[in-house]
């Protein structure tokens, strides 16, 4: 007698917000191309029970200030372009494949060089001029001076359909009313706790933003600090929006590099740790396994910085997506 082999394949009742960033001319922006991340019916890379429409992407990150802080192993790609933000961008997206550039704006920081609105803008059309992939800006990370910045930043870069992060419990109503205003999708940001992620994007929801405009981001964690945790958050947060629950049915953004680049495996040289092997292989390899682990978890959107790693991410997206491992 021959066994019967059940159907064990799994379907879902919903699906998770397709979302578009970047605005051609078409579209009343100067972007050359736009992505759209999100559309998925299904878990990460299950192809065989239902749609993966849209690839993960890989952002590259650049500063509006030389990012000094950095291990000399990442500065050394870009370092005779850090000071000109325009520049660091163009190399990013012509010689090492960025789909879109994460612009940080790390000298806002009023703890380091407390940079002024009208310098920021200035920075983020200096980086749309110079590029014509998407943009994401990101914060400074001030909370009030973020809530000073970014109405200035906004307003500058109005049309271009740019991700503006992050919104949290504290200047939620800023970004909300500035993404309404000025056509911009926003980033969520969460302490890894399933519940308020939830709840931040309930805040931004109930004063009207739409819910096909929000990322998730549920913080990041590097390789050997903690992933596991974030993985199975980030696994709860996309079997829940696929059963239905529309407050957390958002494809998710993960910050990467800065994580990795800030610990001691990846950052560590070879004199300081010899047994740990050649640095200058270590370091892309510890971000691009993180990187590798969050793919699987179901991240859309990569922000990363070593051009090594984001080559290697960017070929293990190719072949997870059963495009042959071309970068």
């Amino acid at each position: 007698m021959t066994a019967t082999i059940p159907d064990v394949k799994k379907s879902w009742s919903s699906v998770i917000n397709t979302v578009t960033i970047g605005a051609t001319v078409e579209e009343g922006g100067t972007r050359t191309s736009a992505i759209t991340i999100g559309g998925e019916t299904t878990l990460p890379v299950h192809h065989f029970e239902g749609e993966v429409p849209h690839p993960p992407v890989v952002a590259v990150e650049v500063w509006d200030v030389p990012a000094e802080d950095w291990p000399d192993l990442v500065k050394e790609p870009f370092a005779e372009v850090m000071t000109d933000p325009g520049a660091w961008a163009k190399r990013c997206v012509d010689e090492y494949g960025a789909q879109l550039i994460c612009l940080r704006l790390a000298g806002c920081d009023p703890n380091g060089e407390n940079r002024s609105p009208d310098e920021a803008a200035k920075v983020a059309k200096r980086v749309l001029e110079s590029v014509g992939v998407p943009l994401i800006i990101w914060g400074c990370g001030n909370t009030d001076k973020d809530n000073e910045v970014f109405p200035v930043v906004a307003e500058a870069v109005s049309g271009e359909n740019c991700l503006l992060g992050t919104i949290t419990e504290d200047n939620y109503k800023t970004l909300t009313a500035l993404g309404t205003a000025y056509h911009h999708k926003l980033i969520a940001e969460s302490p890894v706790d399933i519940n308020m992620a939830k709840q931040v994007n309930i805040l931004a929801l109930d004063i009207g933003f739409p819910p096909e405009n929000i990322l998730i981001y549920p913080s990041t964690g590097a390789l050997g600090y903690g992933i596991e945790y974030v993985y199975s958050i980030m696994q709860r947060l996309r079997i829940a929006g696929l059963k239905g629950d529309k407050v957390v049915a958002m494809p998710i953004l993960c910050d990467i590099g800065i994580e990795v680049w800030g610990v001691k495996e990846a950052k560590a040289s070879e004199g300081e740790v010899p047994e740990w092997g050649d640095a200058r292989k270590r370091g892309p390899m510890w971000e691009a396994a993180t990187a590798y682990v969050y793919l699987l978890a179901g991240a859309d959107i990569l922000i990363m910085r070593h051009p090594e790693a984001v080559r290697a991410t960017k070929e293990t997206i190719a072949r997870l997506m059963g495009g042959g491992g071309t970068s």
